[in-house]
C-alpha cells in the first residue's frame, strides 16, 4: 500500500508497509499514482504531459524501489497475530494513581476532578509498594520499568510519592530492574523542595498548561472559580529551566474554543518552552467544548500552519518540539507497536489508590473493565486476552488506513467511549492523527533540506 500527498511543495510518497518515504519531483508522483498493473506504454499513454522517455526511465527506477523492498511492499507480520493471545503478559509500565483528589476544577477532566466515578482518595505508602512490587514480579525478563505518577494531582500525595520512588530504588539491585519514573502535575503545589527531588529522580515531568492564558483560565479554574495560569506559568518556566536538559513536556488539550490552537503552541514556545504537547479533547459530543466533526478542516489548517511556523523557527535557529510531529522514520513501523498498540491492558497498567488494577488510566472506574488489584494480581484474564487483540489487524477501520502503523489503531478508552467496545476507532482523531503524520514526515523532508542548504 502507498499514500502519496502534496504538503508545503512538497511531493511525498509513503510505503505503508515498509515505512520508507520518498519525496519526488511531479512526474513521479504521477506515475507512482497509477503504477500498479500497467505497462510502461500504458503509464505514458496515460501520462502525455511527460516526455515519454523519461517515463520510461522513471518507471524504470520505480521497478528498482519496488524490487529493493521500499515501494508496493506487502504486510509480512499480519499473520503473526494469530498466535499472538498466546504470548504471556509482560507487564512494563505502570500508571499509579497516587491521589485521586484535584485543586483545579478542570472543565473536560475525563476523571471527573480526579475521582474516577469513586470516592476521593490519596493512595497509601502500603498500596503504592505493592504496586511497585506487583511490577516486579510481572516484568518476567525486562529490565527497564516505567512508573507515572498520576491523579488527580499526584502532589496532594507528595511524601508517598517520594517514599515510593526510595522503595523502587531499593528493589532495583535486587531484582536487577531499573525504574523510570515520570510525573504529571497541574503544577499549583510545585516549590523548590519538589522540583529538587523531580530533576534528580524523575526521568521526565508532564507540565499541565493549555496555551494562552484567556484559554487556560477558561478550562482549568481552582476550585473557587479563579484562574490559575498566573500561577502556575513562572513556575512551569522555572522547572523547564531546571530541568537542564531532562526530559519534560508542558502539555495541553484543545477544544471547540480554542479552534486555533496552533497559537496556544506558539505561545507556549513563546514563553520559553521548547517541549510542547497539545492535544484534542476527547469528549462526547453533547458537551459545549466538544471537538465536532465540522471543526475537523479547522483543525487540518491549524497543523499546516503550525508545522511552518516551527519549520520557519528551526531555520532561524529557534526551533522547538511538538510531541505530535516527533516521528522515527529510520527503522520503518515497529512491528511490535503493529501487534500490542499502546500495550494497554497487558503491557501497561493503571492502579487505583486502594490497588485495583484496570487497562488503563481512561478505564479506571469503568464497570467491567477491573481485572484484579495488587494483593491477588491480575484475576480477570479474559479482558487481558481481550486487550492484546485490540491492535491495527483486529480493526476493520485500520485495515486500509495508511496511518495505522503509527498510531497502532489509536485508543481503545477512545473507541469504547464513543462506540462501546475496544475494537472500532474514534473517527474525529484518526482524521487528526492521520494529518499529525503527513505534517510530521513533509517536516522531516523539510529540516533535511534546511540543514543542507546550511552546511552548502
Amino acid at each position: 500500500m502507498v499514500h502519496q500527498y502534496k504538503s508545503n511543495g512538497y511531493n511525498i510518497v509513503l510505503d505503508v508497509c515498509s515505512g520508507s518515504v520518498h519525496v519526488v519531483d511531479d512526474m513521479v508522483y504521477d506515475i507512482i499514482g497509477i503504477y500498479e498493473n500497467k505497462t510502461k506504454d500504458q503509464i505514458a499513454d496515460a501520462l502525455p504531459q511527460y516526455d515519454r522517455d523519461e517515463v520510461f526511465e522513471a518507471c524504470d527506477e520505480i521497478s528498482q524501489l519496488v524490487s529493493d523492498g521500499t515501494l508496493f511492499t506487502e504486510d509480512v507480520f499480519k499473520d503473526y497475530i494469530i498466535d499472538f493471545k498466546k504470548r504471556k503478559t509482560v507487564v512494563k509500565a505502570l500508571c499509579i494513581h497516587i491521589a485521586h483528589d484535584c485543586n483545579l476544577a478542570c472543565r473536560y477532566c475525563f476523571a471527573g476532578e480526579g475521582e474516577y466515578k469513586g470516592d476521593r482518595a490519596l493512595m497509601p505508602l502500603d498500596i503504592a509498594k505493592k504496586s511497585l512490587d506487583f511490577l516486579v514480579a510481572n516484568s518476567g525478563s525486562r529490565r527497564n520499568l516505567e512508573v507515572d505518577f498520576f491523579g488527580g494531582e499526584p502532589l496532594m500525595n507528595w511524601d508517598v510519592v517520594k517514599q515510593t520512588v526510595e522503595y523502587g530504588r531499593s528493589l532495583e539491585k535486587k531484582y536487577d530492574k531499573n525504574f523510570r519514573f515520570t510525573l504529571t502535575t497541574n503544577g499549583l503545589l510545585l516549590n523548590d523542595e519538589i522540583m529538587e527531588f523531580a530533576n534528580k529522580e524523575m526521568s521526565n515531568v508532564v507540565l499541565s498548561i493549555d496555551g494562552r492564558k484567556e484559554i487556560h483560565d477558561y478550562m482549568r479554574p481552582t476550585r473557587n472559580g479563579k484562574g490559575s495560569y498566573d500561577i502556575l506559568l513562572p513556575k512551569f518556566q522555572e522547572f523547564a529551566k531546571k530541568r537542564e536538559g531532562k526530559s519534560y513536556y508542558v502539555r495541553g488539550t484543545y477544544t471547540h474554543n480554542n479552534l486555533d490552537f496552533a497559537k496556544d503552541v506558539i505561545h507556549m514556545a513563546d514563553m520559553g518552552f521548547d517541549q510542547i504537547s497539545i492535544e484534542p479533547v476527547v469528549s462526547l459530543p453533547e458537551e459545549p467544548y466538544a471537538i465536532k466533526e465540522e471543526d475537523i478542516p479547522i483543525l487540518l489548517e491549524q497543523y499546516d500552519i503550525l508545522a511552518k511556523e516551527m519549520l520557519k523557527r528551526y531555520k532561524e535557529g529557534r526551533g522547538f518540539n511538538f510531541f505530535h510531529f516527533m516521528i522515527d522514520l529510520t527503522g520503518g513501523p515497529c512491528v511490535a507497536k503493529r501487534l500490542s498498540g499502546c500495550g494497554s491492558g497487558t503491557e501497561y497498567l493503571a492502579v487505583t489508590p486502594w490497588g485495583d488494577l484496570y487497562p488503563c488510566h481512561q478505564f479506571v472506574g469503568e464497570e467491567g473493565f477491573c481485572i484484579g488489584n495488587v494483593n491477588d494480581g491480575i484475576t480477570k484474564p479474559e479482558i487481558v486476552d481481550e486487550f492484546k487483540l485490540c491492535n491495527v489487524y483486529a480493526k476493520d477501520k485500520c485495515k486500509d488506513c495508511f496511518a495505522r502503523f503509527y498510531c497502532s489503531g489509536g485508543c481503545a478508552a477512545n473507541s469504547f467511549k464513543f462506540h462501546g467496545n475496544i475494537l472500532d476507532a474514534y473517527d474525529i482523531g484518526c482524521e487528526l492523527q492521520k494529518k499529525r503524520i503527513e505534517c510530521a514526515i513533509m517536516m522531516k523532508a523539510a529540516m533535511a533540506d534546511i540543514d543542507e542548504n546550511k552546511h552548502n
